[in-house]
């Protein structure tokens, strides 16, 4: 296994374990499969764990396997405080307390505030005193080190950056979303930052492996190096300095062995020309099954009304090549989790973001189809539901 270094020089894995897509028999996680799979994967030098106080029954079952087996001083777990469940100091206090107990531990190596989607939510939680409590429990080394996670665009990332002394960050990333949420732009600014980077969705959920058109499974298949899309993709993302730890939601042994040898193997500035134009092969292909073409370029930004334009586009995008609630999911998260919606409907068919677009796309038209097929009633409704909850 390789290894990159955290903000104050740790060693962190490489390849992270993902937590929240155990094997479940029913509703159930399969234990004796998530205890032989984590027990290989520490065996095999992985010693980053994400988890998360929603994912059901996960920080519970994590924090049983490393009991039972004596193996909580070989790891560092990440967990997640769901601000958008938290009222008060207290609360923060409370829920924090079921965490350790669950994950039967007396600390957690990595913390993070989970999904922040602007600097409202943010600063609502300084409000209810995060600061105090992040900081106390830093001091007491209950909290080793403080980060957050993050779905939404690349602006918005970069302040977040900016609103606090992090120690770490997460964000989606992969060869797909090179130029869509944080992007490579919040990655190199994170990393310039001094912010160890974590990757989450390095396949998007198993869509760049499971749901390739084949002009993009001929694309990799073309190249002198026989590998699978899942190793190719794995290989992008460690080609990069930028980043620290990909995380993999591992569920069988043989994910398990082929992701810690694509871990083992893989190398910073390894790739070169042919195996840019291998992926910019890959992405055309996908892009040709996609509404709208937009390359996530920014130029049509930034929308007088406050439309995310680029993120609409990549939700409405994503509709097509993964299904409707897909789409849905990742629309609500980028345009209506958050204070200050960017929604596709508040356009006002000004123009401007047209002229400055180098791809000639027809954005009012289109923003109009995303509004229609993914601003319908139940987004409608989970809008209201954060406005009415002040989830944001």
């Amino acid at each position: 296994m390789q290894y990159r270094k955290d903000k104050y020089g740790n060693d962190i894995s490489a390849l992270g374990f993902g937590c929240m897509r155990f094997r479940r028999n029913g509703p159930a996680i399969d234990m004796a499969e998530a205890e032989k799979e984590i027990l290989a994967a520490i065996e095999a030098g992985v010693n980053y764990f994400d988890t998360a106080y929603i994912y059901p029954g996960s920080e519970a079952a994590l924090g049983e396997i490393l009991a039972k087996n004596g193996v909580r001083e070989k790891v560092k777990i990440a967990t997640k405080l769901p601000h958008y469940l938290i009222k008060s100091r207290e609360g923060m206090e409370k829920l924090f307390n079921e965490q350790l107990k669950r994950l039967k531990t007396d600390y957690v190596d990595y913390y993070l505030m989970h999904m922040l989607t602007d600097i409202a939510t943010w600063e609502k939680q300084i409000k209810l005193g995060v600061l105090d409590f992040l900081e106390e429990k830093k001091r007491s080394g209950a909290i080793r080190q403080i980060g957050f996670s993050y779905h939404g665009n690349s602006d918005m990332f970069c302040k977040l950056v900016d609103a606090y002394d992090w120690d770490f960050c997460q964000i989606q990333y992969n060869y797909l979303d090179e130029h869509s949420q944080a992007g490579r732009r919040g990655l190199q600014y994170a990393h310039s930052k001094g912010l160890p980077v974590i990757i989450m969705e390095p396949l998007r959920g198993g869509k760049l492996v499971n749901r390739l058109p084949q002009d993009a499974v001929d694309a990799f298949a073309e190249h002198p190096i026989s590998r699978t899309p899942a190793q190719w993709a794995f290989r992008w993302l460690w080609n990069q300095e930028d980043v620290t730890c990909v995380l993999s939601g591992m569920n069988s042994m043989e994910m398990l062995r082929e992701n810690v040898q694509t871990a083992s193997d893989a190398k910073i500035g390894e790739m070169g020309t042919e195996e840019e134009a291998m992926f910019q092969k890959v992405v055309a292909a996908i892009n040709a099954k996609l509404k709208v073409g937009c390359t996530g370029c920014g130029y049509c930004m930034p929308c007088p009304k406050g439309v995310d334009i680029p993120g609409a586009f990549a939700a409405y995008n994503r509709m097509a090549s993964e299904g409707k609630f897909a789409g849905l999911r990742e629309h609500f998260m980028c345009s209506a989790a958050r204070k200050d919606s960017t929604a596709a409907s508040l356009c006002i068919g000004c123009g401007k973001c047209e002229s400055h677009c180098p791809q000639g796309i027809s954005i009012r038209q289109e923003l109009k189809n995303v509004k229609k097929d993914l601003e319908g009633p139940v987004y409608k409704t989970a809008r209201k539901v954060v406005e009415l909850l002040k989830l944001y």
